[in-house]
């Protein structure tokens, strides 16, 4: 399996941390949020890996990894980000993309390296207990995640004022198999760059809008629950929930 990590950002809600530091250098219980996940690619004897660098590129240093630079990650947003590395995308193995300023335990990883989709979205069944203990009021930063009656992703990303719109959250942690891979990179390629989704010009587009139009135009998606296992840091304080990741 080769593994994708998105680390262009500035993280710029994460200041001052952030001030000399990419936001995936940031530390957690003493280490940097790549590190966390180096460590448990290594667990899984996982040894292709890429990290997709932007902001204070030169600060990423690790040995072990291979890296693609995003020139325009201050105008950018994640899509735009992932295929600078589109030279992955040859559909020689699986390809793991993980955001990095997510970290996970090796139930999640477990989970979705076992998935035999065609396309694989990590989506966390109890994200409301993540997410009431961040935030007062978490449809303020949920977003809809809806499955149909096959068992298939069928929406996700939009806001949303209802519980009832939210059957799980989307994490950060796609996985596409070899044989769709390239049929991946065509489709964001042949997309019209003149238009917006979600209210996004093509090379600031969400990963949620990119997953939904493939959803709705070329291929199934499929969730693979998690409960709980993993948390994002968006914020300073975002460094207090360690504790959802668990073992």
């Amino acid at each position: 399996m080769r593994v994708i990590i998105l680390a262009a950002g500035q993280g710029t809600r994460l200041r001052p941390l952030t001030n000399d530091i990419p936001k995936c250098m940031v530390e957690l219980n003493g280490k940097p949020l790549l590190k966390h996940n180096l460590d448990l690619f290594k667990k899984f004897n996982i040894t292709d890996i890429n990290v997709v660098t932007g902001y204070l590129k030169e600060k990423i240093i690790y040995s072990n990894i291979t890296k693609f630079f995003n020139p325009l990650f201050d105008k950018t947003n994640m899509v735009h980000t992932l295929f600078c590395a589109s030279d992955l995308f040859d559909g020689e193995d699986d390809i793991l993309i993980s955001y990095g300023d997510i970290v996970y335990n090796s139930t999640v990883l477990e989970n979705i390296i076992n998935s035999d989709e065609k396309i694989s979205v990590v989506v966390d069944k109890e994200w409301k207990l993540y997410w009431s203990a961040r935030m007062d009021n978490p449809l303020e930063d949920a977003e809809t995640l809806k499955i149909d009656n096959n068992g298939n992703i069928k929406e996700l990303g939009k806001k949303t004022n209802s519980y009832s719109d939210i059957e799980g959250q989307y994490i950060g942690l796609v996985k596409i198999r070899k044989d769709v891979v390239k049929d991946i990179l065509n489709y964001y390629n042949s997309l019209d760059k003149e238009i917006q989704y979600d209210g996004k010009d093509y090379k600031d587009m969400y990963m949620t809008s990119f997953l939904q139009n493939v959803i709705d135009n070329l291929l199934p998606t499929k969730p693979v629950y998690i409960n709980n296992g993993w948390i994002e840091v968006d914020t300073p304080s975002d460094l207090e929930y360690g504790r959802f990741i668990g073992e």
